[in-house]
């Protein structure tokens, strides 16, 4: 009995080898006609497409789909400026330069920046630092073509250019309401860093959240002004000034203009800094229409530094602050009705010592016809918010006076 059973263990495991362990008909003569290595082929590549576009379905994030939606719009910015060779103290003498101007040294300089279209007839956005004294200026679009481009205007101060190439139907951008960024919500740069676009037409994308609003760093050293900036952690280098910033839903809140590098220089370190959009569609506006910002204004009133014996007068503890002298007659200050002896103490929440102060707080806000300070006077021995609107001055030609 035993002996029986080891017998057909025997035979079973010999039937299972390689060489016997299947049936001798074929997977073609189960039905005849059918090819059954094609069918397994086409359900293998269903499956595989399937489960491709439910991978690629789980990877879409409103991230990529932003980045997908605006990319075709932004653009490398190619400059040539020609720039003073260093030589000689003498060359830089006046009477050298006056005399003989052929004479100084000048070279081609190349530079790289990044910028956005923002309309369908190629107007683009950039920094003004970024085509500062360009003598061409080449568009480098996501297409692979590039374009010659005309410089429509620039405001050094706020540190924005508009540039044409010719052409239609191009993508564009559309603006988001910059006064509605929420800080932690996510932030987007896109731009040229150290001139990609060369090896790659596609621009650079880096991601990040908006670390702060209303950044102010008022007037610089170069007499730029920097107001109510956006701060993000969003990677921006070199290359990058004048891309956009934009949000999840793919809209323009910024423009990117510069970083800090701490100590040793060698690029971001997660203090990015942006143009709010607001501030951007309102300098535009000047840019398209005159080609230059107008900051040519008038209040109205005049002002002096107050006398002590004026300051003992009103029961001053101090001589802080300045006196209203005089109000022309239908000035803006004559509609916010000011009056002669009102006494400022604040603009626009700023202390006002003396009437040096004013022109700080002007220096600092980059201000413009159609703004309004908010000032706080003394009457009467009594305190007032007083608002005042500036009225723009043009000549009748429509240029700055």
């Amino acid at each position: 009995m035993i002996a029986d059973l080891k017998v057909l263990l025997l035979t079973a495991l010999i039937s299972c080898l390689p060489f016997g362990c299947s049936d001798s008909s074929t997977e073609e003569d189960l039905i005849p006609g059918l090819d059954v290595s094609s069918l397994k082929a086409q359900v293998s590549s269903n499956k595989r497409s399937n489960l491709n576009d439910q991978i690629s379905s789980s990877r879409q994030t409103a991230i990529t789909v932003a980045v997908k939606k605006v990319s075709a719009a932004v653009c490398g910015i190619n400059v040539t400026q020609f720039q003073e060779a260093r030589r000689g103290n003498y060359y830089r003498d006046p009477f050298f330069q006056f005399f003989f101007p052929e004479m100084i040294p000048r070279q081609a300089v190349k530079s790289l920046g990044s910028g956005f279209l923002i309309s369908s007839d190629g107007y683009l956005l950039t920094n003004e630092h970024v085509i500062h004294n360009a003598s061409e200026i080449v568009v480098s679009l996501s297409d692979g073509k590039t374009a010659d481009a005309k410089l429509v205007g620039s405001d050094y101060v706020t540190d924005m250019a508009l540039i044409k190439i010719e052409g239609k139907n191009y993508p564009y951008l559309e603006f988001g309401d910059s006064d509605n960024v929420l800080i932690g919500e996510w932030a987007i740069a896109i731009g040229n860093p150290f001139g990609l676009f060369e090896i790659n037409s596609n621009p650079t994308v880096t991601v990040g959240v908006v670390s702060a609003v209303d950044r102010d760093f008022g007037r610089q050293r170069n007499e730029r002004v920097y107001e109510d900036m956006i701060q993000t952690d969003a990677a921006i280098n070199q290359g990058n000034s004048g891309g956009p910033l934009i949000n999840s839903i793919g809209q323009v809140i910024g423009l990117n203009t510069f970083i800090y590098t701490g100590d040793g220089g060698k690029g971001s370190i997660g203090l990015g800094f942006a143009i709010p959009s607001n501030r951007m569609l309102r300098v535009l506006q000047d840019l398209k229409k005159f080609g230059e910002v107008n900051r040519s204004w008038t209040t109205g009133l005049t002002v002096e530094d107050i006398p002590p014996m004026v300051a003992r007068y009103f029961k001053m503890k101090s001589a802080e602050g300045v006196i209203i002298t005089n109000v022309e007659k239908g000035s803006p200050a004559a509609e916010a009705s000011l009056e002669i002896g009102d006494i400022i103490i604040e603009i626009n929440e700023k202390k006002i010592r003396k009437e040096d102060d004013i022109w700080k707080v002007i220096d600092d806000s980059d201000l413009r016809g159609g703004d309004a300070l908010k000032l706080k006077i003394i009457r009467d021995r009594k305190a007032y918010s007083v608002s005042l609107r500036l009225r723009e001055l043009r000549n009748n030609t429509g240029k700055t006076p």
